[in-house]
This record gives structure tokens, sequence and C-alpha cells, in this order.
């Protein structure tokens, strides 16, 4: 079993990690505790900055919800940029602007996929503040989202968005490595606002967190060719329902009981979460259709495939959490709204 599954399944050998976590803990609260007293200085932002992070290791959904965030914040008139890390991004310079004819590589899976699909100006460096400043110079932006954030306390933040996996909560409810935490629970107190992916909150949050948390569904769209980047709806499908399913992503499991509500029977090969492809990767003995998730096919540009698609999937957020996230973010009215 490995340590991911034993996270989940509370196994009880991982309480031999236990001194490696207090440590961790240790070393955690510590580094924060510097932030505050303002040994470590963090830098605010002239312009609201919006967190979205989690407090566990692996995939929740927040890129979902930072594509829902852009979109949504440019329909109240706002004009948002995102920074991001950059994970396994080897970009030719930092910060790094990443653009639609970007690579992977230089980019980074997620980052790619978010410009691609929204064509957001977006940033990628370890440094969050360096790519805030870059965004800022360079962009007319008037308010900063900040993927997968939550613990870079060198920026400062106006609000912070916390996503959970409704589906595998927070396993053992252990640090790392003795469970899959990068903080405690308890730092959701703190947070402003909570998505839960999947599932009601309630079922998955103590009840000291529910009254600012929110569902989030992920809701399958059309699936596009990667060849000819014509879209199909799953009802439009006309070719096998027997399908090869490729996911490296932090939940796999996940997208073949997507694929399954869509009708398909999906044969799933499982990479490691930002797994770069090779064509010997996606050659499979069953010549079935292929179809991957969204981040993975922005991975694929270079390899020529064919009869092979990506499902593109949206966030859904339930009723109220526009309306909360908008009422906290009345005190920084849009520039142009401002200029009125």
């Amino acid at each position: 079993m490995g340590l991911e599954q034993a996270w989940y399944k509370r196994s009880r050998w991982l309480c031999v990690l236990r001194p490696l976590e207090v440590l961790f803990r240790s070393v955690a609260a510590r580094r924060r505790q510097r932030f505050r007293d303002g040994i470590q200085q963090s830098w605010t932002a002239p312009v609201p900055v919006i967190v979205v992070g989690n407090i566990s290791v692996g995939g929740t959904g927040k890129s979902p919800l930072v594509i829902w965030l852009v979109e949504h914040l440019r329909q109240q008139g706002y004009r948002p940029g995102v920074v991001s890390r950059g994970y396994r991004a080897m970009p030719p310079t930092t910060p790094y602007f990443v653009t639609s004819g970007s690579t992977a590589t230089e980019a980074g899976d997620e980052p790619l996929m978010i410009v691609r699909r929204t064509d957001v100006p977006l940033v990628i460096s370890p440094d969050r503040v360096a790519a805030a400043k870059l965004l800022l110079e360079q962009t007319g932006c008037d308010l900063i989202i900040s993927d997968d954030g939550l613990q870079h306390y060198a920026l400062n933040r106006t609000l912070e968005i916390a996503v959970i996996d409704g589906v595998r909560g927070f396993g053992n409810r252990r640090c790392l490595p003795e469970g899959p935490l990068r903080e405690p629970v308890g730092r959701l107190d703190e947070v402003d606002l909570i998505v839960v992916n999947g599932a009601a909150p309630e079922t998955v949050l103590d009840a000291g967190h529910t009254d600012k948390a929110f569902l989030m569904m992920l809701e399958p769209g059309e699936l596009v060719s990667l060849s000819s980047g014509r879209a199909v709806t799953a009802g439009q499908w006309s070719g096998s329902r027997q399908v090869n399913a490729v996911a490296a992503i932090g939940n796999p499991g996940r997208f073949a009981c997507t694929l399954e509500t869509l009708g398909f029977v999906p044969q799933l090969h499982r990479f490691p979460d930002h797994h770069h492809y090779s064509e010997s990767d996606l050659s499979f003995e069953q010549q079935l259709p292929l179809i991957m998730t969204e981040k993975d096919a922005v991975k694929c540009d270079h390899i020529k495939l064919e009869n092979s698609w990506y499902l593109q999937v949206d966030a859904s957020l339930a009723e109220g959490f526009s309306v909360t996230l908008d009422r906290m973010l009345s005190r920084w009215p849009p520039a142009d709204r401002n200029a009125e």
C-alpha cells in the first residue's frame, strides 16, 4: 500500500511517522509566526489579492475554481490576473509570462490550461511577490488571483479560499508525512471561504466551518478533439463507448467516474500528477478512442494523436457563493468603476 492510500485508509502503521509529523508542524508554525511577528516581511499589493489554496497535498479542484473566478470577476467589471508557482515548470526566465503558445514544459500544465481556457494574464514564479509585481507592471489588472498560494505568506492576501476534496476529506487528519495535510485542520478557522468539491460541506467539515462553506460540483462539458479542435457533447458521441482514459491528476479515479456518468466504459491509465507524456505512454494494446483530462491535453502538443479527445470540466458553485464573494470584495470596486 502506498503512502497516499495509507493516509486515506487511516492505516495504523503511520504512527511510526509521528515524530516527523510533529517536527513538520513545528517548522510550519514557526515559519508562519515569523511573518506574523514581522521578522520576515510580507508584501501588500495595491490591488485585492484572492488566494485559492488547500491544506492538503494532491488535487482538490483548485484550477476549475480559478477559471470560474476569472470568468465571474470579469463579469463584475474586474480585470483579473493570476500568479502561480508553476509546479515542475522550466521557464526560460522567472518570473515568466505564460501565453497560449507556451509549452507545458515551460509553463506547467495547470497554468497553461488556465491561460488557454480564459486568456487571462498569468505569471509563474516560485516567488509569488515577484510574479505579482511583474503582473502589475505589465498589465492593467486590478485584482490578483494567487493559484495554490495558501502557505505562501510573503504575499499578503485580501481573501483566502480553501478548497477541500469532498470525497477524500482530510484522511487521517495528520500533517505530513504521517498524513496528507500541509497545515492542521484548524487553519480553516482563519480562511474567509471554504469550497468543498463534490460533497455537501456538512459531511466533511467540523460544525464551526460550515457557515462559510459552499458546495462545488465539477460538471463535464464538451469533448474536444486534439487533432481538429472539433467539440461534441457526450450525447453526440458516435464512436465506441469503450475508451482508453488517461489521467495524470491528483485523483484519477474521479475522472473515470465522470466518464462513466457520461455513458463511457473507461479503461483507466493512471500516471503521476503533472506527468509529462511521451508517445509511448499513449500507445495502448486496444485501439480504442482516447479521452484525457484538459490538464493532460496541454502536455500533448508534441505528440500526433488520432481519435483522441479531452473532456472540458466546469466548476458549478452553490447558490450564495458569488453573492458572498462579491460582498466581501465590495470595498475594492474595479478600477474602471472607480474612474466613473
